[in-house]
């Protein structure tokens, strides 16, 4: 059954949409299901788009943040101790000579990654360090 007759106009006994929204008395049912639903749709908005995060994947990301800070900290010192030695232009000429893959260790062994009161050097600070000796340009435009 049409709402409109040939001329366009409203047949008795038939609403319009406003009015029978306006009439509409929504029962608990349908209210408790219309939360669940929209509680349901703002969680996938927020996780899928939002940048909300389990308690536990924030707290991976913080200490992967922490442990680059660590990182990035310990290489700083090291590049200051390495400049501050009195063979430094000598040690920097062997440093790029060397392998790559040995470069870490000669750092390590050196001490330059190790902080004052700490016994071990600080991990991925070696290669951090490396490379701002090696290439100071490149350390500054990571930076």
């Amino acid at each position: 059954m049409k709402p409109y007759n040939k001329m366009g106009e409203r047949m008795a006994g038939e609403q319009s949409f406003g009015q029978r929204l306006q009439d509409f008395k929504a029962t608990k049912t349908v209210l408790a299901w219309a939360c669940v639903g929209s509680i349901v749709a703002t969680m996938i908005v927020g996780f899928a788009w939002g940048g909300w995060v389990k308690g536990s994947t924030a707290e991976k990301m913080a200490t992967e943040a922490a442990a680059g800070a660590r990182a990035t900290l310990a290489a700083a010192v090291c590049v200051s101790q390495f400049g501050a030695a009195d063979t430094a232009m000598a040690q920097l000429a062997s440093l790029k000579e060397m392998d790559s893959w040995k470069r870490d260790t000669f750092i390590e062994e050196a001490g330059w990654v190790t902080l004052p009161g700490v016994k071990l050097p600080v991990a991925g600070a070696a290669e951090l360090c490396a490379v701002q000796l090696i290439n100071p340009k490149m350390a500054e435009d990571a930076s």
